[in-house]
């Protein structure tokens, strides 16, 4: 067999190759002894009929057919492998001149398809980013300090007008023309938290037990969602949330800390420490950024397009022209940020050990809220544990570059990244999930 290579554009090639017939033959044998046993022919056995009966019932044509749709993957996984191409998305084969069974002859054909582009990676000891300072203030503290009372807190009946933050049980029904489509009874609601229909947060306010109010909201769920509705409310109770006092009593039970001296130190601590991930995650955005600014990296329109189909398809959104400019900006970035640490993967050789995917797959199974096992064979099932093994290298390949490039903060300071190695075993990713955007959406750029 040979091939050849023509470069159409930087993501796109054409492969001309050329097959002897000598190599295609047992690909006919093959074809021959399949379209054999699925025929009767009075007077053979099945799967016994001759060659030249078969060309007389079928026609040679259907037997070249089958042999060749039967060769093609495999002489087209040769041909990929002998011109070192690293293909992206299905290709497109056009059969040039195919042999006849009975005298031979080459089969020829080409394909089209995207391929990854070639890309210089940067020098990464010249990049140079500058994040904010770590500064952690006493709202900061007061803040987490808050939301731990919050925690330890009880509601407690109140003999007055609904307010924000309140807590109220109330019974509310929504018709549309007259036609009762949804009702429930004694749900209990937090004012201000905004989780049920528009309007019903100020509608509450300055509401007391026993009153009623209607007012007209789109529907937020069921078969006629987003269609406006005539909603009534009434309050049954309205409690308060009383907070336990800040002292030794409440650190003693909110934590492990005996004085609230002690459990404010922590808090400020957890504070700095949330801080500091926060700029370890700006220096890694700025520092990628920086990285794709410095190469350019074209991307098969093709595979763009795919992405935001079905991107808008699953939201369905397909005519929503502003959001596919948008859908196509990030899936474009997507794919860059793919191509660039791929390509750093291979300069620097990163490889994955086995504890390292483990556990990866455990951190991301606690985010699916499924237990390591169970995740571990969605994503056998799936197929998915090469696109997880790629995105634990580019991870790697992120983690060598940010060790070579400066990082200095607002005020002029070097930055220590070791605050930042956590997160790349996954913690903080609620942070920062660019990365993770479209990564189920690109499994198969890992062709």
């Amino acid at each position: 067999m040979k091939s050849a290579v023509e470069t159409l554009n930087p993501t796109r090639v054409k492969l001309s190759v050329e097959v002897p017939f000598e190599e295609l033959r047992p690909d006919l044998d093959a074809a021959y002894r399949t379209i054999g046993s699925q025929i009767q022919v009075p007077g053979f056995r099945k799967g016994k009929v001759p060659a030249r009966i078969i060309d007389q019932r079928v026609g040679r044509g259907a037997v070249l057919e089958e042999a060749v749709n039967e060769a093609l993957p495999r002489f087209y996984s040769e041909a990929v492998e002998e011109s070192k191409i690293r293909p992206l998305g299905q290709p497109e084969v056009e059969i040039t001149e195919a042999p006849d069974p009975a005298q031979g002859g080459d089969l020829k054909f080409s394909v089209e398809v995207d391929v990854r582009p070639h890309i210089d990676v940067p020098d990464y000891s010249t990049l140079a980013v500058q994040v904010d300072d770590v500064q952690v203030d006493e709202a900061d503290v007061e803040g987490e300090l808050t939301a731990l009372r919050q925690r330890f807190g009880t509601l407690v009946g109140v003999d007055r007008a609904a307010a924000d933050g309140d807590f109220v049980s109330i019974d509310l029904s929504a018709e549309i023309d007259g036609e009762q489509i949804d009702a429930v009874t004694g749900v209990s609601y937090e004012i201000g938290s905004k989780t049920m229909l528009d309007g019903l947060d100020e509608a509450l306010v300055g509401m007391s037990a026993g009153e009623t109010k209607n007012f007209s909201a789109p529907l937020a769920g069921g078969d006629r969602e987003g269609q406006q509705a005539d909603v009534t409310v009434t309050v049954q109770s309205v409690k308060e949330r009383e907070l336990p006092e800040l002292d030794d009593d409440f650190a003693q039970l909110a934590s492990e800390f005996d004085t609230l001296e002690e459990l404010t130190a922590d808090l400020r601590s957890k504070a700095e420490r949330a801080k500091r991930l926060e700029q370890g995650v700006q220096a890694r955005d700025k520092v990628l950024d920086a990285m794709l600014e410095a190469v350019e990296i074209p991307v098969p329109p093709a595979l763009v397009e795919a992405e935001v189909h079905s991107h808008l398809e699953n939201e369905n959104r397909l005519e929503d022209d502003e959001h596919r400019a948008e859908v196509g900006e990030n899936a474009t970035k997507a794919l860059q940020t793919q191509f660039l640490l791929d390509a750093v993967v291979e300069k620097e050789k990163v490889s994955v050990s086995q504890p390292e995917l483990v556990e990866y797959l455990m951190i991301s199974a606690q985010q699916y809220g499924m237990t390591p096992d169970q995740f571990a064979q969605a994503v056998d099932q799936a197929g998915q544990i090469q696109a997880m093994v790629a995105e634990v290298a580019r991870r790697k390949a992120l983690a060598v570059v940010l060790e070579q490039a400066t990082v200095t903060d607002a005020s002029g300071n070097p930055v220590d990244l070791a605050a930042l190695r956590p997160l790349d075993q996954g913690e903080g990713d609620d942070e920062h999930d660019h990365e993770h955007e479209h990564d189920h959406d690109h499994d198969h750029v890992e062709a």
